[in-house]
């Protein structure tokens, strides 16, 4: 049994047999979920002024001072060889109530040390300092409050935790976690590519022209065609099915990289099927030529025609069940960076700013690339996040011109690492649990207390259409250079390439992920035009620890790992024979989501 208090539980990889061949398809209409509208909830108390200036300052500054919601509290502290001191707490953000900054200063020359509290219960447990004389931290849920001396003794709690090497150490009989810093995994590729970046003039060309040389079409897969066959039945519960040409209704394919088991053995073109082992999980796969004339016709001029290679290359989608799953989001252990991109022009850049924010390091705050161990047992799925941030910005078009480069934001646990650009392809999780994608604009600003969790890539792939509302190509989506797609300088590559999207149908909504084995952007807009899906973003590219997506299924008392792509168990360690997933079971230095059973859900 997976216990929530190991960093490192044990997991089996399954072995999928193939599918056999299948048919039937239908047509869809979805919608996705927009921004919401202006509630009493949204109603939170406006931060300090002296904060909010700070935040808005153009200045160089610490992490601290972009978190214009903290709030803190001081008391006196006392710890062994009679030293008496300060302990400083300070909430983060209070309306999401996860991460907290302690700071102990003892008044000596090295004596002030901070510590990255974690409270794995934010909607039940709070956590304030003791008041009492020299006391600790005063921990409350809905049936008691404790008291947790961490900085008395010798050693402390908190130097003990720190001495751990753990990246979550345990304290307070766990109700708590320090996190601690740790070298997140990185394969030999990222490796490679890092040094040169970081270390060799001319890097990033040289990892381009590699990417270019070697790695156009290196995932192609088109999968092989069947017969038509009799009509799929349907599935209660599941997506709505593509909208698919009749030329290519009821054809099935085999998926031949599929690592994921399904319940039905049949599979056709646009379909959804259920996984094995998971409620509430989809897989669906279909060839951009599948789909509807009316829908690759559409909009004409905002995405281009496809070629054959594209037209005929398998996309992989995998659907979670929002109502069945919450929405999480952690930034890698070193990526994304918050220092300036070297994407945008000088001008662009504010003189005197150690990064576009006015922060080029995270630290005290500690970022970790891992599920937290309270979460491990219910996590259902992890995928990789987007660009770096040295991809992260823009160096042609207007975006470039803008706000620094438009250096993409992104949020974890309320805390600001990078701010929301408006303009920008957003996908976001509020304080309750809702998840939304949108193009982020000065009006969105109002959820910013709310924001449990956010990542920003670029822009739209797909958008509502103004006058209609209906699923369109996005604006830039034929654009290399203002819409920071990545590719050759000729803008003509097709790469590996991850997106995802929210299918919203009368009952349920759906979040969507879309693994591309060769695309370009108009052909992701396609299919997810094709899946109902009103709005769409790009992710990360090129290389399957990218757009890595794995599945953990429960078997008794052991967690079996079913990864999207065969190829991704690569990316995974191996102890003792024993496979360990990233993300999940040791620190990753990318950022990546996850979804976790909802507890009111079997």
């Amino acid at each position: 049994m997976v216990r929530a208090d190991k960093t490192a539980p044990g997991f089996r990889r399954r072995s999928r047999s193939r599918s056999r061949l299948g048919s039937a398809g239908r047509l869809l209409a979805a919608a996705v979920c927009l921004p919401p509208a202006a509630t009493a909830a949204d109603q939170t108390p406006a931060p300090p002024p002296e904060q909010a200036a700070h935040y808005r300052a153009e200045a160089p500054k610490t992490i601290l001072e972009l978190q214009q919601f903290r709030r803190s509290q001081t008391i006196a502290a006392a710890a062994g060889g009679g030293r008496v001191g300060r302990a400083t707490l300070i909430e983060l953000n209070p309306q999401i109530n996860a991460w907290f900054l302690l700071t102990l200063d003892w008044g000596d020359p090295g004596g002030r040390t901070s510590y990255h509290l974690q409270n794995p219960a934010p909607d039940t447990q709070s956590v304030s300092l003791n008041d009492a004389e020299f006391g600790g931290l005063a921990i409350s849920d809905d049936s008691e409050t404790i008291t947790c001396d961490l900085w008395s003794g010798e050693p402390s709690p908190l130097e003990r935790g720190s001495a751990s090497s753990l990246p979550y150490a345990p304290l307070c009989d766990g109700r708590l976690y320090l996190r601690n810093p740790v070298a997140g995994h990185r394969t030999d590729l990222e490796r490679v590519a890092e040094f040169l970046r970081d270390h060799v003039w001319g890097g990033e060309e040289i990892v381009g022209f590699v990417r270019e040389g070697l790695f156009r079409d290196a995932y192609l897969e088109q999968g092989r065609l069947g017969a038509t066959g009799e009509p799929a039945p349907e599935l209660p519960g599941a997506p709505e099915p593509a909208t698919v040409s009749s030329a290519y209704a009821d054809r099935s394919v085999v998926p031949e990289q599929l690592g994921i088991d399904l319940v039905s053995d049949q599979l056709v073109l646009g379909r959804w099927y259920a996984a094995s082992a998971l409620a509430g999980v989809y897989v669906s796969v279909i060839q951009p030529q599948a789909i509807s004339p009316a829908i690759l016709e559409s909009h004409p001029g905002t995405a281009n025609r496809l070629d054959a290679v594209e037209a005929s290359a398998l996309t992989y989608l995998v659907a979670f069940d929002l109502t069945q799953f919450d929405l999480g989001f952690a930034l890698g252990a070193e990526h994304p960076r918050v220092a300036w991109s070297p994407r945008p022009p000088e001008a662009a850049r504010i003189p005197g700013l150690p990064g576009p924010d006015g922060i080029d390091t995270v630290a005290p705050l500690v970022t970790l690339g891992m599920v937290s161990p309270a979460l491990v047992g219910d996590t259902a799925a992890t995928f990789t996040g987007g660009f770096k941030r040295e991809h992260g910005a823009f160096k042609y078009g207007d975006f470039a011109g803008r706000n620094g480069g438009s250096h993409y934001g992104f949020i974890e646990e309320g805390v600001v690492f990078s701010k929301l650009q408006p303009g920008l392809a957003t996908l976001y999780v509020l304080d309750d649990g809702s998840v939304h994608m949108t193009t982020w604009s000065e009006a969105d600003y109002r959820l910013l207390a709310r924001i449990r969790y956010a990542r920003q890539n670029g822009v739209p792939l797909v958008e509502p259409d103004v006058a209609t509302g209906a699923p369109a190509p996005g604006a830039l989506v034929t654009k290399w250079g203002p819409g920071n797609w990545s590719g050759s300088a000729a803008g003509e590559l097709r790469a590996l390439r991850a997106g995802a999207c929210v299918q919203e149908t009368a009952n349920e909504r759906f979040l969507i992920y879309g693994w591309f084995s060769t695309a370009t952007p108009s052909a992701m807009a396609r299919v997810f035009q094709a899946y109902g899906c009103r709005y769409a973003m790009l992710l990360d590219m090129n290389a399957l620890e990218h757009t890595y997506l794995a599945l953990y299924a429960r078997e008794g008392d052991e967690i079996v790992v079913q990864h999207l792509i065969r190829g991704m168990e690569e990316v995974d360690k191996s102890t003792n024979g024993q496979m360990i997933p990233r993300f999940v079971g040791f620190p990753d230095n990318r950022d990546f989501f996850y979804l976790v059973r909802r507890k009111d859900r079997p």
